[in-house]
């Protein structure tokens, strides 16, 4: 696949910007999803020096949560370093400090609980544009992190003319690529099944989507099937 090799090489380079600016490793954000499944895979296949980073949410499901177990300890035994984090506060702490549920106006859950790879590092992450309409017109495959939207860089291919500043520039903050932006669903799906060891088993119960359990963006359909599975949650919602 020419994407296959597009997206190896943006992870080359992302390793290669990540010693030379942070001294480590590039980090490869794993959610236990087909998408971020994809990114390992590709990151095996491209050599690079990584490693594999979950951000436990305490709001996955239970079989999200022992798959990520399982594929840690199979790809520990293969030598590659991987790494469980968690937060400060439980999803249930945070809806008590908050006061109210996170909503699709209301994300707050996001920031507490998955973007916490750490400071001065950069991320692979398995965003695409075809996930939504607002990812395809914001996101882009080179991106540092910066919360004022006029200041953030975000390079939208591989040829942008901010590329090489972007390279080039001392960066203190984080910074991510998005090696399968470009991905179609159904060539994610079609990698997925074919070329990648590991499956949620989620995906075998008939879930489209393997995010946290009542997530508001998962829509009514996705909460609904949720609930079928785990009917205990569904009074916090």
């Amino acid at each position: 696949m020419d994407k296959e090799k597009k997206a190896i090489e943006r992870l080359i380079l992302a390793a290669d910007m990540s010693k030379q600016y942070y001294e480590k490793p590039l980090i490869i954000a794993y959610s236990g999803g087909k998408d971020s499944e994809v990114l390992v895979e590709l990151a095996k296949r491209s050599g690079i020096d990584f490693i594999v980073s979950h951000n436990h949410t305490t709001a996955d499901a239970p079989q999200t949560v022992y798959h990520i177990r399982n594929v840690f300890a199979d790809l520990e035994k293969k030598g590659y370093k991987c790494k469980i984090n968690y937060p400060e506060m439980t999803m249930w702490e945070l809806i008590v400090k908050k006061t109210i549920p996170p909503t699709r106006l209301i994300r707050y859950c996001c920031e507490k609980l998955k973007e916490n790879n750490g400071k001065e590092c950069m991320v692979a992450t398995g965003v695409r544009w075809g996930e939504s309409y607002k990812r395809k017109t914001t996101r882009g495959i080179y991106e540092d992190v910066n919360r004022n939207k006029e200041k953030k860089i975000v390079l939208l291919n591989d040829n942008d003319d901010k590329r090489q500043l972007f390279e080039r520039c001392e960066l203190k903050a984080n910074t991510i690529v998005n090696p399968i932006i470009d991905f179609t669903d159904d060539e994610i799906w079609y990698y997925y099944d074919n070329e990648c060891k590991y499956r949620n088993p989620l995906y075998d119960m008939g879930f489209n989507r393997v995010g946290c359990i009542g997530c508001a963006m998962a829509g009514r359909k996705g909460r609904l099937r949720e609930f079928e599975l785990f009917p205990k949650y569904k009074e916090l919602y």
